[in-house]
């Protein structure tokens, strides 16, 4: 049997030897929006009127790790901006990178999605590190610090863009996420990726009620709203395997947010009656599959089906590398502490080192389950930081731990930690 998994630009054939009960995990079909950008054109309605008497607009848009259909709906946002009465050089699109890399000048016009908005508007990257650009705005009541992009607090409107998915330590993506850790100072990003919020049961994928991450973020939203006395707006999107948009809406971000997130979960999470000993997944491919940082995801989504004695097979691409130099110097760590003296040193630490955190939850799955990666973009030196094994054939790899396997049952996620499977015996 073959089954397509998302990789790079295209996909790669997964063969599943024919004596093996596959199960495929996937979305439901979505109800698609029959004429995106008639849709769009009605969401977006009232924005004139809301640009109207402001000074000028930050809009939020994801980085280049998340396929955001920024190109349906930037343009028409900032045509009515515009009309409003914000002149165009008035408004200001920021790139919420987090610690994430600033947006390379050539990848801009593909993030973005229309050429027209590249000309015309002005588009900057988010620096974390950078203390002279963020406002102290208060402190949580857990004791966080809320350091934000002066260029979106003082923003005389202020909208955020992305797109609702699982997410493995946040619950969702898009809304709140966008804002916090999107354009937060590094050290109030390392704060929320520390030990206290990871190893919290609630830190996990398609969950909020009680996710001490979600908690912390709507409530650093209500402080900004509260500095500024005015609210902060978002444009939420949904999408399917295929990339096609689903849902789309425009409104107050953490209400917004929550109706997309309602519609979302119908989908996003799939019940499966089993556990397996094989599972096949992959990072979504481009652009999540970019990095190994972001692959760490399709390895913690799957947990909640991954049997006794499994193995967890992973294809991506990683063309960029195994991710950042703070990134590599964990991945480094890992292998010479070991992975329990690795996390009872973190587990102290009130400020997580800067992409620890990845390393952290990668444990979570090599715990668990044996880990292989098939991956045509990583090089010798990086491929032995990993901390995974490394498979040169997938179809080899899936042929092998079939013939290890008790029950023969294989589960096959073509789409990665975009679905997020749960074991409903």
């Amino acid at each position: 049997m073959r089954v397509p998994l998302l990789y790079g630009r295209g996909t790669i054939d997964a063969h599943i030897p024919k004596h093996a009960d596959v199960t495929i995990v996937r979305k439901p079909s979505m109800p698609l929006i029959a004429d995106p950008q008639q849709h769009t054109e009605r969401a977006l309605a009232s924005v004139s009127s809301i640009a109207n008497h402001r000074k000028n607009a930050c809009i939020l848009v994801c980085d280049i790790t998340r396929p955001v259909p920024n190109g349906l709906f930037l343009r028409p946002l900032v045509e009515r901006l515009i009309a409003g009465g914000i002149q165009a050089d008035d408004i200001t699109i920021l790139i919420a990178t987090g610690l994430h890399r600033p947006a390379q000048e050539s990848e801009l016009e593909e993030l973005i999605g229309d050429p027209w908005v590249v000309r015309n508007i002005s588009i900057v990257s988010h620096f974390a590190q950078r203390e002279r650009d963020h406002v102290h705005i208060g402190t949580t009541r857990s004791g966080t610090p809320v350091k934000l992009d002066q260029r979106f607090v003082e923003a005389g409107l202020k909208i955020v863009t992305g797109l609702v998915e699982p997410h493995f330590m946040a619950g969702w993506s898009g809304g709140r996420k966008v804002l916090v850790p999107g354009i937060a100072q590094a050290e109030m990003i390392r704060i929320l990726h520390s030990a206290k919020f990871l190893n919290d049961p609630g830190a996990r994928a398609c969950y909020l009620t009680g996710n001490p991450l979600h908690l912390e973020q709507i409530e650093i939203v209500a402080m900004l709203e509260a500095y500024t006395s005015d609210s902060i707006y978002a444009i939420n999107t949904v999408i399917d395997e295929q990339r096609q948009l689903a849902f789309l809406n425009f409104g107050e971000v953490l209400a917004s947010h929550a109706e997309a997130v309602q519609f979302a979960e119908h989908y996003c999470m799939v019940d499966v009656p089993h556990q397996f000993e094989t599972v096949v997944t992959s990072s979504a491919g481009f652009p999540l599959d970019l990095t190994y940082y972001q692959t760490v995801k399709c390895m913690v989504t799957p947990l909640s089906i991954v049997g006794e004695d499994s193995t967890l097979i992973v294809a991506s691409e990683c063309r960029e590398g195994l991710g950042s130099e703070n990134f590599r110097n964990s991945q480094r760590k890992l292998l010479e502490e070991g992975s329990e003296n690795f996390l009872n040193r973190i587990k102290g630490q009130r400020l997580a080192a800067v992409d620890e955190w990845e390393t952290a939850e990668q444990l979570k799955a090599t715990w668990q389950t044996r880990v292989q990666l098939f991956s045509e973009g990583l090089e010798l030196a990086d491929r032995e930081l990993t901390g995974v094994e490394m498979v040169d054939s997938l179809e080899t790899a899936i042929k092998e731990s079939v013939a290890r396997s008790k029950t023969k049952r294989v589960a096959v996620i073509p789409e990665g930690p975009y679905v997020v499977p749960q074991y409903a015996p």
